[in-house]
């Protein structure tokens, strides 16, 4: 077999009907489309995306479920635990990004209180919540 051997198999290439081209064609004169109505007309068979003819539309039917911020991956919040694994004993905004704790599109970060610190961490330039603020100072760490 050669390149120039290859061939469709047969029925899988089917000729376009061409309509509106006489009597004999089967298809002249209203060319398959009847005789009045929206259909039969040019350029005027289409109803928008999701008409259902009047009726109350599926989209306007259901009712309206969950909310996604546009804004929600500029701040980047990393947890108490999180931050024990890590060997640092300053933590700024680039540390957190280059230990991928705070998502590449971040512009800022939160830690947030969730499990416990057992040493002293001193964090400047992130945010920290009151009650992340008690634990990071009770273990002998400092907030800038």
């Amino acid at each position: 077999m050669r390149l120039n051997d290859i061939s469709p198999a047969k029925g899988a290439r089917k000729e376009r009907t061409r309509v509106g081209r006489g009597i004999g064609s089967g298809l002249g004169k209203t060319a398959g489309r009847g005789h009045k109505g929206q259909h039969s007309r040019s350029g005027k068979g289409k109803v928008k995306a999701g008409f259902e003819g009047g009726q109350m539309p599926l989209q306007r039917r259901l009712p309206k479920i969950g909310f996604r911020s546009r804004t929600s991956h500029e701040c980047g919040q990393v947890l108490l635990y999180q931050l024990e694994a890590l060997s640092l004993d300053t933590v700024d905004f680039a540390a957190l990004q280059a230990a991928g704790l705070v998502d590449r599109r971040a512009v800022r970060a939160k830690i947030v209180k969730k499990g416990e610190l057992s040493r002293a961490i001193a964090f400047k330039g992130v945010a920290v919540t009151a009650g992340a603020r008690e634990a990071i100072l009770a273990a002998g760490g400092s907030v800038e």
